[in-house]
């Protein structure tokens, strides 16, 4: 099965952010790091621009790999959780920024994978972003840590959908979900004690294509 992070900041996030609103999550990238356990974060082109070290230091461990979750995490369908809307013949180029901003921050470990922000898409959506050969991938387990503060329902609700070859969605944002790394520190050793073993989403495509 695999975790994966979404480190969400929408391109117009600057200001809170210089306000001193946090977007990342240093504590739950250490304590994955302690526990050993690979993830894929689906990092947007604004969040490297905000913390280029620390999308550096992410994409250069082998622990973990960083797909694209677009550049502004604008919605590429709507409605979408009243997020702006990217036009339809800006797509490509917002995916295509977000490799160029972690290219800048020095990230490493990149995939061709992609997530749409909110999860929002239609056909035509799928058909702009084929000229830039990402693959999206969504998940099959919510794990509500999305403006979460009850650590032990987001951990509830993440064992209760886990099935072998799962793919748990949640989030590397410390303002927007704050009990993400408690949540996660009775998620793994629990789910390992079933049996289950962390992979990345790259490890998890190459199991269910082979």
């Amino acid at each position: 099965m695999a975790l994966t992070f979404d480190a969400d900041m929408t391109a117009d996030e600057g200001p809170r952010a210089e306000a001193g609103e946090r977007f990342d999550n240093p504590g739950l990238i250490a304590l994955l790091r302690r526990l050993k356990v690979p993830a894929t974060v689906f990092m947007t082109g604004r969040w490297a621009d905000q913390y280029p070290e620390q999308a550096r230091s992410i994409g250069a461990d082998p622990l973990f790999e960083v797909a694209n979750h677009s550049y502004s995490h604008y919605a590429f369908a709507s409605p979408c959780y009243g997020l702006p809307t990217v036009a339809k013949d800006d797509m490509r180029a917002d995916v295509e920024r977000a490799f160029a901003a972690f290219r800048r921050a020095g990230v490493r470990n990149t995939v061709p994978y992609f997530r749409f922000p909110g999860g929002c898409h239609d056909d035509a959506s799928l058909r702009a972003l084929a000229p830039a050969k990402v693959t999206a991938v969504q998940w099959d387990v919510v794990s509500g840590d999305a403006f979460a503060t009850d650590a032990d329902a987001v951990a509830e609700q993440v064992l209760a959908g886990v099935e072998p070859g799962s793919l748990v969605v949640m989030h590397c944002t410390r303002s927007a979900a704050p009990v993400t790394d408690e949540a996660v520190r009775r998620v793994v050793p629990e789910l390992r004690e079933r049996g289950y073993r962390f992979v990345k989403v790259s490890d998890l495509m190459r199991t269910r294509s082979s």
